[in-house]
């Protein structure tokens, strides 16, 4: 071998040597703990986005509001690039667009079946606002059903008046007024504090929300109202999605569809397991509500969801008929 080729050799192996591999990386915010369905979800599709990428795709996941955001916050935070991705709770979107109010329309779907046929009738609406705001839609997961949570049980109309209740959103805020309690709209993130300082006397979550917050600490009882089973999704801002290479995004799309499944799969066994757990720290866990009480709750829900299926339009008259049509 000659000395030409001898330098040759060296400098192409110098060059191959000096060129980096860069991965994809990825911040993932959610306001929600790590124990919760959600974060569960969010550290299982981080894990399987890192081994189908061989890890060219690398996404941290930051719980708990830890980044400073909340989900009102995401859906600007990722749609401009400040957050590459987010796990975000729909009910605090319906300012940005009503159809994200839909799931969360209180005692609309009672059962896994009604939750998840709402979600596949509504999925191509979700999916259109978000691409109109530079954002791909990732994974759709569900939460558990909303209780109350409080300092006695809430067995009828009278349980709730003058209780200062947390709720999430309008639909919310509107039933619990109607219904005769107090309602306070606070942000999860803001719930133990304004517990701590008896702003507020009782919560209108899920069981597993409180049970990853350990609200036990401060409450005593959970009411199973079944008021709504609301969804949450993970979405993913476009550059960073144009920036994968398309390997790389089959690869986070079959991610997303598996942590999708999995999320789901978590909601079947997921209240049984909150309550035991409930019981467990000395919570008095109410599963069912007198059919009286039920039907005040409902009837106190309807006025609003008239409303939205007048305000939001044809999109919301289309997905109810087809709903109710099944």
């Amino acid at each position: 071998m000659n000395n030409k080729t001898i330098f040759g050799a060296l400098a192409g192996l110098s060059l191959a040597t000096a060129t980096p591999v860069f991965a994809a990386t990825w911040d993932l915010s959610s306001e929600y703990p790590v124990s919760s369905l959600q974060g569960k979800t969010a550290d299982y599709f981080a894990k399987a986005v890192a081994e189908k990428t061989d890890g060219e795709v690398e996404i941290t996941v930051h719980h708990g509001a830890a980044l400073g955001y909340k989900s009102v916050d995401h859906f600007d935070a990722v749609g401009d690039g400040a957050l590459q991705a987010a796990s975000s709770a729909f009910v605090f979107w319906t300012g940005i667009d009503p159809i994200f109010q839909l799931s969360s329309l209180p005692f609309l779907a009672s059962s896994f079946k009604d939750v998840h046929d709402l979600y596949e009738l509504a999925k191509p609406e979700y999916e259109k606002v978000l691409e109109e705001n530079d954002q791909m839609l990732l994974v759709i997961t569900p939460w558990p059903s909303s209780g109350l949570w409080g300092k006695k049980p809430f067995t009828s109309t009278a349980d709730l008046e003058d209780v200062k209740v947390r709720t999430y959103d309008v639909a919310s805020t509107e039933t619990i007024k109607n219904a005769g309690g107090f309602p306070i709209q606070i942000s999860w993130a803001d719930v133990p504090a304004q517990l701590s300082t008896n702003a507020i006397d009782a919560v209108l979550t899920s069981a597993n929300g409180g049970v990853g917050a350990q609200l036990w600490e401060m409450q005593s009882d959970f009411t199973n109202v079944n008021y709504a089973s609301s969804l949450q999704a993970i979405h993913l801002n476009r550059d960073a999605w144009d920036d994968l290479s398309e390997k790389e995004q089959a690869a986070v799309k079959e991610a997303a569809t598996e942590a999708e499944d999995y999320g789901w799969g978590l909601l079947e066994d997921a209240t049984a397991s909150d309550f035991a757990t409930m019981r467990e720290n000395g919570m008095t866990v109410t599963e069912e509500i007198p059919a009286e009480f039920s039907q005040a709750l409902t009837a106190a829900a309807q006025p609003f969801i008239n409303k939205w299926v007048e305000e939001t339009g044809e999109r919301a008259q289309s997905i109810m008929t087809a709903y109710r049509d099944r």
